[in-house]
């Protein structure tokens, strides 16, 4: 498709999305009496309107059949969360088996890790990404010392060759390979936070079980994003947070995988009751019995209330599938590319785009080098009702979230970003 950098070419484009009506499904905040251009998607997804039932229809729950809920409810809280297992099995490529909702996203690597990373003396090692999420690069450090390994020993970040923005596949292959029978666990991020880089998880899954190694992915940026064939590509475990893509609410309920070959293993794993067998929960037997699936990872009573937002978006994507939500990102960030390119030419710029121009390596982000420009252009941005997001040194990153974003949106953006390039000249 030949893009046009005009209104009434993106007014055409709103025209023909197949997905135009669920951006009246969300609420957006409002700057001078219109909505915003909402580009942080990748940190707090919009809050959809149908969320207020389902937290509603707990909290009437509670206040008629308080502890009776558990099993009288409209949708008994005891087995609240088994309601996600369809939808989000589609969502990451999974059997339903294979995922659960539970805890907050680190919490639930670090008690995945507990499971997959098992270090001995000679197969210890862990490869991830340099400028991996720092909370990944926390949780890696405080599992490593937990074990009494030294971090600059165990820890192996796959770095960008000089003067690149983005990590080479070949250079991940070859390190696992090098590693060999050192290495015990790979843990990337499917999408990488600051550029938005896609990784080759089916590659790099491959290429870790080959030196027998296990392999997993934290997947905030990648789950309800890009598509994922988990299960296929053997991936060990994964996990995700809600709140981005999603849109479950601040800091909400994550999600899990665990591959089926792992479901009936002796993996050590730390226990609680909600992991223990549904049958036989209530009966407080004091042995450990797992649940068989990825539910048996699981360990306290899940908070419902927090599952509930979660539970409206998750059957809002199950509506609309992940094919078509890829279809309409792919073309809304190559128009927002597109008009990246527009302005910058318009007003001789020296701004870069530092995620991969393939589509195939890209998802829902557009992050962007200011060079030049500086923090004075992103609050003009700020000012003007266009949300984005600030990242050290010089980066705006843009996420047009497919769910809700227009193609009106990239326009009317790259008119304001103009603006404030000429402004600060």
């Amino acid at each position: 498709m030949t893009f046009q950098n005009t209104l009434e070419f993106a007014q055409q484009l709103d025209a023909q999305d197949e997905l135009k009506n669920y951006r009246k499904e969300f609420i957006f905040p409002q700057h001078d009496g219109n909505d915003v251009i909402y580009f942080t998607g990748n940190s707090l997804g919009l809050q959809p309107s149908r969320t207020k039932k389902h937290v509603d229809e707990v909290m009437n729950d509670w206040a008629n059949l308080a502890v009776e809920g558990h099993f009288y409810a409209e949708k008994p809280w005891w087995d609240y969360h088994e309601r996600f297992a369809n939808p989000l099995s589609k969502i990451v490529g999974a059997l339903p088996t294979e995922v659960s909702v539970m805890n907050t996203l680190t919490i639930n690597l670090h008690l995945l890790m507990v499971s997959f990373y098992r270090p001995t003396e000679k197969r210890f090692k862990i490869i991830c990404e340099e400028k991996a999420f720092p909370s990944d690069q926390y949780m890696f450090q405080s599992q490593v010392t937990h074990h009494g390994l030294d971090p600059k020993e165990t820890i192996i970040e796959i770095k960008r060759r000089e003067g690149e923005h983005n990590i080479r596949l070949e250079d991940i292959l070859a390190k696992i390979e090098e590693v060999g029978d050192e290495l015990a666990l790979v843990l990337f991020g499917g999408v990488n936070y600051y550029t938005g880089q896609v990784f080759d998880m089916k590659s790099i899954t491959e290429a870790g079980h080959k030196v027998g190694a296990m392999v997993g992915f934290d997947l905030a940026h990648a789950a309800g994003n890009i598509k994922l064939e988990l299960h296929d590509w053997n991936v060990d475990f994964a996990a995700w947070c809600s709140y981005k893509y999603m849109n479950s609410g601040p800091g909400n309920a994550s999600g899990c995988f665990v591959h089926e070959r792992h479901h009936h293993s002796n993996l050590p794993r730390f226990a609680g009751w909600w992991g223990h067998n549904k049958e036989r929960r209530f009966k407080m037997e004091p042995t450990f019995d797992p649940v068989h699936g990825a539910d048996g990872w699981q360990v306290s009573n899940l908070p419902i209330l927090s599952l509930a937002p979660y539970l409206a978006s998750v059957e809002m994507f199950d509506e609309i599938g992940m094919d078509k939500l890829i279809t309409k990102r792919n073309q809304i960030t190559s128009y927002l590319e597109f008009i990246l390119h527009e302005i910058d030419k318009e007003v001789n710029s020296t701004f870069e785009i530092i995620t991969p121009s393939e589509p195939s390596e890209r998802a829902c982000q557009l992050s962007v080098f200011l060079h030049g420009e500086g923090r004075s252009l992103f609050d003009y941005l700020m000012k003007s009702g266009v949300i984005t997001d600030w990242r050290e040194p010089n980066v705006i990153r843009l996420a047009p979230v497919p769910l809700y974003s227009s193609y009106e949106d990239m326009y009317k953006f790259g008119q304001i970003l103009k603006n404030g390039i000429l402004t600060n000249q």
